[in-house]
Parts: structure tokens; C-alpha cells; sequence
């Protein structure tokens, strides 16, 4: 199947647990071997190093990965700006990581991925942990980034309500196979 998403789009894709979403994003991550092929305007996969790729197709996981102590340590300087916009109205930079709660980490995990201003956004059920305030934040924060860089995503979700109010092309993993939502 050949998908394509044009700047400023989301792709919305669904599916049962274990399906295959997370997986699927890690292959256009070039983080998994795959059978398919995945180009990035006139770039393929596989022609450039994947630490290059992956600064430009970036993934944001489910769980969030931390390995300093504080949130300062984990920037290259703390946009207070794009903090407000995610719901942080006080400055978190030397709170311990230890301290934030899951959906805390999602959100300044997405800004973490945004420094090296990346063309795609992988998102994995990037907004399972959060309440429907910051949910709306989130949704409107990456919006506003794919319009301002201009980049894609590719969103993963079980709340199709979600996917329908924020994607333009939806899909569905179903037995193993990709299915177009309308």
C-alpha cells in the first residue's frame, strides 16, 4: 500500500492492542527492520545514516525515556513559551524527573523531540495519560507546529473521536493489514 501524508497532515492510525501501531512507527523511525519503503520528500530510508533520519522522523513513544535527574538537564534551554502553551504555568526546570507524573513526562517529552525541529512526528498514544484539558493543549501545540515548520505526523490512538477531530486520513491495522478509514 502506498500512503502519503502532505505537510501540515495528520494520519491518524488505530487498531486493537498488539496489532502492530508501535510497530509500524519504529519501521518509518528506522528504528525496526521492515519490508517496505520509506522516503521523506526525495530522501529514502535507507540511503542515509539513521541518526540523520531520526532527526528528521521523530519518534515520541508511549513511555517517555529519562536519564538526568532534573528537566533542565534534559533541554538545551527551556522554552517557557511552548511551556505555557502545554499547561505548565509555573518553571518546572529543576524539578527531579522522578517527580512528574507520566502525562507531565509526554508533554515535555514532545518538546524535547521538537528541538531538532523535525519534518515528521511519530506519536504514540501521546495523549493516553493526559486529561481532556491538556489533551486539547497537546492536540492544539502539535497543530500549530506542523503549520509553523511545515511537518507531518503520523498519530496513533484508541480514542477514534480524537483521531476524527485532529487527522485528515485515518487507518486502521486490522488482522495484519492496513485498512483506510474513511
Amino acid at each position: 500500500m502506498d500512503i502519503q501524508i502532505g505537510a501540515t497532515e495528520i494520519l491518524g492510525l488505530s487498531g486493537a492492542s498488539g496489532s502492530g501501531k508501535s510497530r509500524l512507527l519504529r519501521a518509518v523511525a528506522d528504528l525496526d527492520e521492515h519490508q517496505g519503503q520509506i522516503r521523506l520528500n526525495d530522501i529514502d530510508q535507507q540511503s542515509i545514516a539513521a541518526h540523520e533520519w531520526r532527526r528528521k522522523v521523530a519518534l515520541l513513544s508511549a513511555e517517555t525515556v529519562w536519564w538526568f535527574d532534573t528537566v533542565a538537564e534534559h533541554f538545551n534551554g527551556m522554552p517557557e513559551a511552548d511551556l505555557r502553551a502545554l499547561g505548565f504555568d509555573q518553571d518546572i526546570s529543576d524539578w527531579q524527573v522522578s517527580r512528574l507524573s507520566s502525562g507531565e513526562k509526554q508533554r515535555l517529552g514532545l518538546l524535547r523531540l521538537l528541538e531538532n525541529r523535525p519534518q515528521v512526528l511519530l506519536l504514540d498514544e501521546p495523549t493516553a495519560n493526559l486529561d481532556q484539558s491538556n489533551t486539547r493543549l497537546f492536540e492544539k501545540f502539535v497543530i500549530q507546529y506542523l503549520h509553523q515548520r511545515p511537518a507531518c505526523a503520523i498519530w496513533v490512538a484508541h480514542d477514534t473521536r480524537q483521531l476524527q477531530r485532529i487527522c485528515q486520513q485515518r487507518f486502521e491495522i486490522k488482522n495484519g493489514s492496513l485498512i483506510h478509514v474513511d
